[in-house]
């Protein structure tokens, strides 16, 4: 598998935070493999998470794992690496809207 083209143009791989893994896994019990299972399985929906002032552009995945869990990631672009900064399991508004984009 790789990972979605179509969004990650240039994209070769994932870059971790010790604090964020371990925040992902104590908050939300999502894994890291998990996370990146997100980018790797189709369909993924991906959106803006909006601007913040003097910070990097921030984006939203929405996606299934191999074990059909349905995940929210917000992640950054840095460089030829993805950075995830926090996954959780997508709240009902987002499973919703994640099943009406891709049906």
């Amino acid at each position: 598998m790789a990972l979605i083209p179509e969004f990650l143009l240039g994209v070769e791989g994932f870059e971790w935070d010790a604090g964020n893994s371990s925040k992902n896994w104590k908050r939300h019990q999502v894994s890291q493999t998990e996370a990146e299972q997100v980018f790797l399985n189709r369909p993924v929906v991906v959106a803006a998470a909006g601007v913040r002032p003097k910070t990097e552009r921030r984006q939203f995945a929405f996606g299934r794992t191999e074990a059909g869990r349905l995940l929210a990631v917000v992640f950054t672009i840095r460089g030829p690496l993805l950075r995830v900064i926090s996954a959780r399991p997508m709240s009902r508004r987002e499973r919703s809207s994640y099943e009406q984009a891709t049906t």
